[in-house]
């Protein structure tokens, strides 16, 4: 549960909206999971045509998800015209990302004026089974 509350009360519905938009999440096939104040969840079903030579999806793929999703986690908490934008973040890949899906869950640590610092973890899931592949610490930026 988020303990943050939202300037916009229609933000999930400007996310989503601008979540379509986003045409590499598109062609990789991500979508969107939960979407609450402060926290954003992205969804990729596993494919093969995004993995590297190993059969593990791609680190880009990986990153582009977490990435997403962390950028998704601040703009929940923007102003209703604030578009948001990546100006930084870091990744740990921990295990080979290869599963039925992934799952980028991304939180926001920190909320400011016009820096917002997030984190996302990023889990393959088989069945019920969840391995922790990466995490993300982003620093995103409202663009007004």
């Amino acid at each position: 549960m988020s303990t943050f509350a939202p300037p916009d009360p229609d933000y999930a519905t400007r996310v989503q909206r601008s979540f379509a938009e986003q045409r590499a999440m598109v062609t990789i096939g991500a979508s969107l999971g939960a979407v609450d104040p402060g926290a954003v969840d992205v969804v990729l079903p596993f494919r093969e045509d995004l993995t590297q030579q190993d059969g593990f999806l791609h680190a880009g793929i990986v990153a582009a998800v977490a990435d997403s999703a962390c950028g998704y986690a601040a703009h929940t908490l923007m102003p209703a015209t604030a578009r948001v934008l990546s100006v930084e973040f870091k990744l740990n890949l921990l295990a080979p990302a290869v599963g039925e899906r992934l799952e980028a869950r991304a939180r926001v640590i920190r909320a400011g004026r016009t820096i917002t610092v997030c984190r996302a973890d990023v889990v393959a899931i088989t069945g019920k089974e969840e391995k922790l592949v990466a995490t993300m610490t982003g620093t995103m930026m409202t663009v007004v």
